[in-house]
């Protein structure tokens, strides 16, 4: 039996074994799994995804959808994943958006920011954020790196975001 990676000629260890030994269904459970953890770590390893990626509540409905899917399904190419994929996506975010922004008219909502600066580019940043009974949605990141942070400064900063949201919506 020759078991390659795909695209690159190597005999993968995990694909492989001997024709003489004979393995338990638990066994091949466990080979199976140990496989195909090694694949994704390998992903994961070389495209520099953070761990943490695999406590996403995204990561499991992805791995269920590919085992559903089976071997006969291609995985979506860099142009669908950049383009009708993400823009499917993008739609579906701003409906949400709309959907969230119009319990502000039943709620209100309380208006928030944090800055913090990023230690590598040595930017600054403000994050300016919605409070309400439904949640705290993030609204926008100004970077205000080139400007004198002044409090006529954040007046105005303020002031553009309430003009963004609506004066209506604000506790």
């Amino acid at each position: 039996m020759s078991a390659s990676i795909a695209g690159h000629g190597r005999i993968d260890p995990f694909l492989s074994k001997p024709k003489s030994e004979q393995m338990t269904l638990k066994g091949m459970v466990k080979c199976t799994r140990n496989m195909l953890g090694r694949y994704i770590g390998k992903w994961f390893y070389d495209k520099e995804i953070p761990f943490d990626a695999a406590n996403s509540p995204c990561f499991l409905p992805i791995v269920n959808a590919i085992q559903r899917a089976g071997a006969r399904v291609k995985p979506p190419t860099a142009y669908e994943l950049s383009g009708p994929i993400l823009d499917e996506e993008v739609a579906k975010v701003r409906k949400w958006i709309e959907e969230y922004k119009q319990t502000w008219l039943r709620t209100d909502i309380t208006f928030m920011s944090d800055g913090w600066l990023n230690k590598v580019s040595k930017k600054e940043f403000v994050n300016f954020l919605a409070y309400s009974p439904k949640g705290r949605p993030f609204l926008s990141n100004k970077d205000v790196s080139w400007t004198k942070n002044d409090a006529n400064f954040y007046i105005r900063l303020y002031d553009h975001i309430v003009e963004e949201v609506g004066d209506k919506h604000i506790d």
